[in-house]
């Protein structure tokens, strides 16, 4: 049984200090790397300087947020010189996040078929729910949304999706899977039968607290929070957030118009290898088609590693996002208004 899925991702990596078990949390730690992932390709050529360290931060900041509103998570603080300390005690950027451990088993599968069922067997009322809830404040350009529904179906006014950020009215929650090798998004009655014992009514309620908390924090420091996710655990009946949650790999933000994000680089990736792009999407499909599990043994190209200075202005806007974002001067980095023009010009 894996002690937790962390192990799986390949922009952070997983140490287990005491692992879980039926009945208890474990404890262990993240310890971000600079490596960086796009259309679910894996850890991509480059890395960026310093993005590990400011997706720690804002991670620890936005925890540290949810603790004060009263929202239970896994967060312990951050590792600062060996020690297990609030964020404002890191003299220096932490790269690395203290948590609380659940118990994730092996998710079987024959194919695309999963088995949710040997999942839950294994693991009680100690678990880490394997969905991804997904909260949507706009709907950007190049939001997956837009391929499955229609501005009608949230009272907006629009015949077909216009060229721009589109508002909605209210925040939209969704439902995707978390362990299968293509995420999927779910009905509202499959994602409660793959959730367990844990309710989805409850799962949405706590999204829509996380998403309240982050938006209100990006307005004060200038920035729009657009759409982002969580993870949840489930324990002695009570739902936490896990994982890491607002930052600019996990949610999208915009500042002026402009979006702040790991989607600066994806939109990046568009328009300078749409070939590559292209035959991620296709592998995608022929994988789908063949029930192959693993999309990425079908795909025809590999991707070309980034130019310095697209790194260097990718690394600029996370660092004086995550400045702004918690009020302090972590980073040596420009203004983000200025790092925004930057990357306006890529």
């Amino acid at each position: 049984m894996k002690d937790n899925p962390h192990a799986m991702t390949s922009v952070k990596e997983f140490r287990i200090d005491a692992a879980a078990t039926d009945d208890e949390l474990g404890q262990g730690s993240f310890v971000f790397t600079d490596d960086y992932s796009v259309f679910d390709w894996g850890k991509m050529p480059d890395e960026i300087p310093d993005k590990g360290a400011s997706l720690c931060a804002m991670g620890a900041y936005n925890f540290e947020l949810l603790e004060d509103a009263g929202i239970p998570t896994h967060y312990r603080g951050v590792v600062s010189d060996g020690e297990v300390v609030p964020l404002s005690e890191a003299d220096e950027p932490p790269r690395e996040m203290a948590i609380e451990l659940t118990q994730v088993p092996d998710l079987p599968h024959d194919g695309r078929d999963y088995d949710y069922d040997s999942f839950h067997a294994a693991v009680g009322e100690n678990y880490l729910v394997p969905l991804e809830i997904v909260f949507r404040n706009t709907v950007p350009v190049g939001s997956s949304l837009r391929s499955r529904a229609e501005p009608a179906d949230f009272g907006l006014d629009h015949e077909t999706w216009p060229d721009e950020v589109v508002d909605l009215p209210e925040a939209v929650v969704e439902f995707s899977t978390k362990y299968e090798e293509s995420d999927r998004y779910l009905s509202r009655a499959e994602a409660d039968d793959i959730a367990g014992v844990a309710s989805i009514d409850d799962l949405e309620a706590v999204a829509r607290q996380v998403n309240d908390v982050v938006t209100e924090r990006a307005a004060e420091a200038d920035l729009v929070h657009e759409d982002g996710k969580i993870e949840c655990l489930y324990f002695d009946g009570e739902i936490r957030v896990a994982d890491v949650v607002g930052t600019f790999d996990e949610n999208r933000f915009s500042y002026d118009g402009q979006e702040v994000s790991k989607e600066v680089i994806r939109q990046y990736h568009k328009r300078t290898q749409p070939e590559w792009v292209e035959a991620v999407a296709e592998a995608k499909e022929q994988a789908k088609a063949e029930d192959v599990a693993d999309w990425r043994t079908l795909c025809e190209r590999d991707p070309e590693p980034l130019s310095r200075g697209v790194v260097q202005a990718a690394r600029d806007l996370y660092a004086a996002g995550t400045n702004a974002y918690v009020g302090r001067t972590l980073f040596d980095a420009p203004s983000l208004a200025a790092a925004v023009e930057t990357v306006r010009d890529l």
